[in-house]
C-alpha cells in the first residue's frame, strides 16, 4: 500500500486538516481517517460499512461494477474451470498456487486430520433429531477449541498451521455427520484416498453396507461450489471472524463466529431463498405474473438471486454456477422444470428494462439451489455447504488479521440517541 500525492482535506469549525490517502494495487483510492477524531472531535457515520475499509488485505479483490472476483489475482472463472478446491485453498493460505510436491503435501496433511475425537463424536446425541444442521454445525465446531489445547497459541507459526489444518480437514466430517444425524443414519468416515470433495459426498451418501462409487461429474459439481464459495472480501461473514480474532480469541472460536453470521438468511441461506421463489413460481406461464409482483413496491414479492450487495454487473460466479447445473441436471437425467423456469425468468429479467436499468443480474445463487437439489441435498444444508466453503476464507484472512503489526481490538463508534443524563427516581416515586 502505498501514499498518494494528493491529500484529503477537511475543514471543521474553522480548522483544516490534511488526511493521507492511500492507493492498493487495484480498486478505489482510499482515505485514511485514524486521525480524524483526534484532530476534530468527529467521528464518521457509515451503516454497514459500506464505505469503509476495515483492513488491507491481499486475498481477494472484487470489482462490482465490472463484475470481477480474483482470489490473489487470478478470475475465478479460471480457478473454477481449470483448478480444483484443494488447490485453491494452498492458493488462498499462501498467496500462491502449488507445485506438485506442495500441492501432495497439502492435500495429504488434510486428509489425515479429517477423522473425529470420538468424544467429539458423542456431542451430536445431545442435539435434537429435528435440529437445524447449521445449529449443529456451530455447536460441534466451536467445540473443536476444548480438544486441541496447543493449536489454541495464536503467536506461534507452528500453532497457527496446525489449527488451520484442522479447521479445513474437519469442517466436511461435522458437516456430513450433521446431514446424516438428522436422517437418523449411521456415519461414514472419512476416506483418505479420495478427493476433498468426494469425500464429503461419500460421508454424506455412501451405504456403509455397499461399495460406494465415486461420481466424477457431482464430485467436480461439488468441487466447482467450493471453489466459487471459498472467499469474497469483506462480507459479513469474514468481517465477524476478524473482528472475533482481533479480540485474540482462539481460531476455532472465530470461525464459529464466522459460522453463526453465515446462517442469516441474508447472507448464507439466499440460495435457499431463491429456490424457494422458484418452487412459488412453480411453471414458466406463471413468470409474467411475478414479474409484475417483483415490480410493484407495494407486493411484498422479490425476486431472490437476483442483484447484490457488491456486483452491480453480472456476477462472475452465476455464469459457472449455470454451466454446472446444466452438467449436473443432465448427468443425472433429471427434467427439473425449475430449471426450466430459472432460464426463462433469468431471459425476461435480462430483457426487461426494469431489471436492466436496476442491474438485477443474476447472482451465484440463482443457480446453486437447483444443483444441490439435483445433487440429493435437501435445503436445510445448503448453508452448511456454503460454510465448508467459505472455511479456508474465514482462516486465510484470520491468519492474515492477527499478524498485521497494526492490528488492534476492533471498536466501531456510534451516534447515541437515547436519553441525556437524568436522576434516579426510587421506585416508590415512579407514579
Amino acid at each position: 500500500m502505498k501514499t498518494s500525492e494528493d491529500k484529503f482535506k477537511i475543514t471543521y469549525k474553522g480548522k483544516e486538516i490534511e488526511l493521507p490517502v492511500y492507493q492498493g494495487t487495484q480498486g478505489p483510492d482510499v482515505v485514511d481517517i485514524a486521525r480524524l477524531y483526534k484532530e476534530t472531535g468527529l467521528f464518521t457515520y457509515d451503516p454497514g460499512y459500506r464505505s469503509t475499509a476495515s483492513c488491507k488485505s491481499d486475498i481477494t479483490y472484487i470489482d462490482g461494477n465490472a463484475g470481477i472476483l480474483q482470489y490473489r489475482g487470478y478470475p475465478i472463472d479460471q480457478l473454477a474451470k481449470n483448478g480444483n478446491f484443494m488447490e485453491t485453498c494452498y492458493l488462498l493460505l499462501q498467496g500462491e498456487l502449488p507445485t506438485k510436491a506442495q500441492y501432495d503435501e497439502f492435500e495429504i496433511d488434510i486428509m489425515k486430520h479429517s477423522m473425529l475425537h470420538e468424544q467429539l463424536i458423542k456431542f451430536y446425541s445431545g442435539f435434537r433429531r429435528d435440529a437445524h444442521p447449521m445449529a449443529i454445525l456451530v455447536g460441534v465446531f466451536g467445540a473443536l477449541s476444548s480438544f486441541y489445547h496447543t493449536d489454541l497459541d495464536i503467536d506461534d507459526p507452528i500453532s497457527r498451521n496446525q489449527s488451520t489444518v484442522r479447521m479445513l480437514a474437519k469442517m466436511p466430517t461435522i458437516a456430513a455427520m450433521a446431514y446424516r444425524y438428522s436422517l437418523g443414519r449411521t456415519f461414514v468416515t472419512p476416506k483418505g484416498d479420495m478427493s476433498y470433495a468426494g469425500n464429503f459426498l461419500r460421508m454424506c451418501f455412501a451405504n456403509p453396507m455397499m461399495p460406494y462409487e465415486q461420481d466424477e461429474v457431482l464430485t467436480r459439481a461439488m468441487d466447482r461450489i467450493f471453489i466459487l464459495h471459498a472467499d469474497h472480501e469483506q462480507n459479513a461473514s469474514t468481517s465477524t471472524v476478524r473482528l472475533a480474532s482481533s479480540s485474540g480469541a482462539n481460531p476455532y472460536a472465530c470461525v464459529a463466529a464466522g459460522v453463526v453470521s453465515l446462517w442469516g438468511p441474508a447472507h448464507g441461506g439466499a440460495n435457499e431463498a431463491a429456490l424457494n421463489m422458484l418452487k412459488e413460481i412453480g411453471t414458466v406461464d406463471r413468470i409474467p405474473h411475478y414479474i409484475e409482483r417483483a415490480k410493484n413496491k407495494e407486493d411484498s414479492f422479490r425476486l431472490m438471486g437476483f442483484g447484490h450487495r457488491v456486483y452491480k454487473n453480472y456476477d462472475p460466479r452465476a455464469k459457472v454456477m449455470q454451466e454446472t447445473a446444466h452438467e449436473v441436471l443432465k448427468h443425472k437425467g433429471i427434467d427439473d422444470p425449475l430449471l426450466d423456469v430459472a432460464i426463462e425468468l433469468e431471459r425476461v429479467a435480462l430483457e426487461d428494462d426494469y431489471f436492466v436499468q436496476r442491474k438485477l443480474y443474476p447472482n451465484v445463487d440463482f443457480y446453486s439451489g437447483i444443483t444441490l437439489r439435483a445433487m440429493g441435498f435437501p435445503s436445510s444444508m445448503f448453508t452448511v455447504m456454503f460454510a465448508i466453503a467459505r472455511t479456508v476464507g474465514w482462516v486465510s484472512h484470520w491468519r492474515e488479521g492477527i499478524t498485521e503489526p497494526d492490528q488492534s481490538i476492533g471498536r466501531p463508534r456510534q451516534i447515541y440517541m437515547g436519553p441525556t443524563e437524568r436522576d434516579y427516581t426510587p421506585m416508590s416515586e415512579r407514579g
